[in-house]
């Protein structure tokens, strides 16, 4: 196919890291993003130039915009992390094929992208542009970290922003190799919906009694692992109340606000422990044919309808500007950027 010299995209305004809080809200991508025409980017070795179907919007791009995320921005680069289309150029045997992508050296949220040839994902004819758009970043963190849960042996996990798409991704692993998805929630409209999913049961935070509630919830499922994308308080209050050895796994910071950690001597006397989870290391530390097995286990829960993503809003690029900002404030489903 002929690939044009120029492009649209949403390239970013700084460079490098900021002192601004980490904060998920984005009222306004005119700060951080402007929309331009820019050179196609040519891909050098070991890399594939994509023309992009769909790209994601996920925290993790918000805290990237923004500079408080753990990469560097490069300005006047386009940013966005991951998405699905297909490969126009490069030196792959995947020429023509729609695969699922996470960007390197031009990012998503554009016309085109470059993406490691070796993290291109061929894809199951069944499974839909909605699904493919976001197959990494949720999809696979939510796999590795249903392992740990599964290797540390225990009937019962909590993960709190249970709503959000990675949340609910946990709960149906959970309910499918019987390890109960204990869902911590902020409002109580979210509930129902998710024991419906499967979680085994639902914390509610918001209201009086909330200590009460845990210890007694605790004592019924008595879990060690917290997969935690919040850092809040209720996150650390969640974590002293689980019983020894329990493991605090923090994979997002949804928080601009950090705990109070005030039971320091559960570290000591109850073996407990805090440690973080990033999918990149996670890709680096892995061996190839585990991850390849992980990916096809997610396209085939998506294409069998175990997996759905849920879509707010499918934002044309040319409107991104406007028009993102409101559909990302829509919590609990997943909002795209379409060329």
């Amino acid at each position: 196919m002929d690939i044009p010299t120029k492009m649209k995209g949403l390239a970013l305004l700084e460079d490098g890291y900021a002192n601004a809080p980490a904060t998920q809200e984005l009222t306004n991508l005119a700060p951080y993003v402007e929309l331009r025409e820019m050179d196609v980017p040519q891909p050098g070795p070991g890399l594939a130039l994509i023309k992009v179907a769909r790209a994601a919007v996920n925290p993790s791009d918000i805290a990237f915009i923004k500079g408080v995320y753990g990469q560097s921005r490069v300005k006047d680069q386009a940013a966005g992390f991951e998405g699905t289309g297909t490969v126009v150029a490069g030196d792959t045997p995947l020429l023509g094929q729609r695969v699922s992508f996470f960007a390197a050296g031009s990012g998503s949220w554009a016309e085109y992208c470059l993406a490691p040839i070796p993290m291109l994902i061929p894809l199951r004819p069944d499974l839909r542009d909605e699904d493919a758009a976001g197959l990494i970043v949720n999809p696979l963190t939510a796999m590795a970290m249903f392992d740990i849960a599964r290797e540390d042996g225990a009937d019962s996990f909590v993960v709190t922003a249970a709503g959000s798409q990675l949340g609910k991704f946990l709960i149906g692993l959970g309910k499918d190799h019987g390890i109960g998805a204990l869902a911590v929630i902020r409002r109580e409209a979210q509930a129902e919906a998710l024991r419906a999913l499967g979680a085994a049961d639902v914390l509610v935070t918001e209201g009086e009694g909330l200590e009460e509630r845990l210890t007694e919830l605790f004592e019924v499922h008595a879990p060690r692992i917290l997969l935690d994308a919040v850092g809040d308080q209720i996150s650390a209050d969640l974590f002293f109340a689980m019983p020894e050895r329990a493991r605090w796994i923090i994979y997002g910071r949804l928080s601009p606000t950090p705990p109070t950690l005030a039971q320091l001597p559960q570290f000591i006397f109850k073996q407990k422990q805090i440690e973080g989870f990033w999918l990149a290391s996670w890709l680096r530390n892995t061996p190839p044919e585990k991850i390849g097995a992980v990916i096809a286990e997610a396209q085939a829960r998506f294409a069998e309808g175990k997996w759905h993503t849920d879509i707010t809003a499918s934002v044309r690029l040319d409107n991104a500007l406007a028009e993102l900002p409101a559909a990302y404030s829509q919590k609990d489903s997943k909002v795209l950027i379409e060329p």
